[in-house]
């Protein structure tokens, strides 16, 4: 019986996929079998870096710069995908940004630019790549704890992300019939570099730390095991989930 986990034979794209949980699914994937392509926009140093690591592993792993707020940057991605992929298995939005600021300080622009990467990119992407998908094709949108719960000056991220559950959830439904099953993943507070943008992040994570029931913090590893679950056969009775990792911090709060 073959294995329901393994992702031998397909086609990945990943946003946002070269840095912190994104880079740990696109690894984590390409070990798995897949092969992946792991989308980026500035940190060509961290791009390098997951490339060179991938090669050295033997795995399956390239990266594509593209700026998924622009028109040209969704044509750059969407236009490799199809030239390197014969049909396309699983996308994984990754990709996020925000703006950290209490309301005074947050502005229309703040507004528009993260949704713009949080919720259109991935909109657009689902859509002009939906012809592109292998029969049992996958979606997956990394969301946070944040789309559900109120977090200190997470006011613009956490709306982006409660309408990027909101708009798969809806898509789930639709595209089932199609063959394509749609997911969310949540992760609770991981200690990745998107931290340094929050204010009082080193006592923030300590707090959340101690009131997990496992006493730590999940790590991006384990968020990107959960990923890999979602996207495999292992999972396609799970259409529209939200899948929470968080070493059980919602359940203790």
């Amino acid at each position: 019986m073959s294995d329901p986990f393994q992702l031998v034979g397909k086609h990945v794209l990943v946003t946002g996929g070269t840095r912190g949980i994104g880079r740990a699914i696109s690894l984590r994937f390409a070990r798995a079998g897949a092969s992946v392509l792991a989308n980026y926009v500035r940190d060509t140093q961290a791009a390098d870096a997951l490339r060179q690591e991938a090669q050295d592993a033997g795995l399956a792993l390239e990266t594509v710069r593209a700026d998924l707020t622009s028109e040209k940057g969704l044509a750059t991605l969407v236009a490799e995908v199809q030239s390197r992929f014969p049909s396309l298995s699983c996308i994984v939005h990754a990709a996020a940004t925000g703006v950290h600021k209490p309301l005074d300080q947050l502005t229309l622009r703040h507004l528009d630019w993260t949704f713009a990467l949080n919720v259109r990119a991935c909109f657009e992407l689902v859509k002009q790549l939906l012809p592109s998908f292998a029969p049992g094709g996958t979606v997956l949108g990394v969301s946070s704890e944040g789309a559900r719960h109120a977090v200190p000056h997470y006011t613009v991220v956490g709306a982006s992300k409660g309408a990027l559950e909101a708009m798969l959830r809806h898509l789930a439904a639709e595209l089932a019939p199609r063959g394509i099953r749609v997911n969310l993943l949540a992760p609770g507070s991981i200690a990745t570099d998107a931290w340094k943008a929050m204010p009082d992040a080193a006592s923030r994570l300590a707090t959340e730390a101690t009131r997990t029931p496992l006493g730590r913090l999940c790590t991006p590893e384990e968020v990107a095991c959960a990923a890999q679950f979602l996207c495999s056969d292992a999972a396609s009775g799970l259409v529209g989930h939200t899948l929470i990792v968080d070493g059980g911090a919602a359940i203790a709060s």
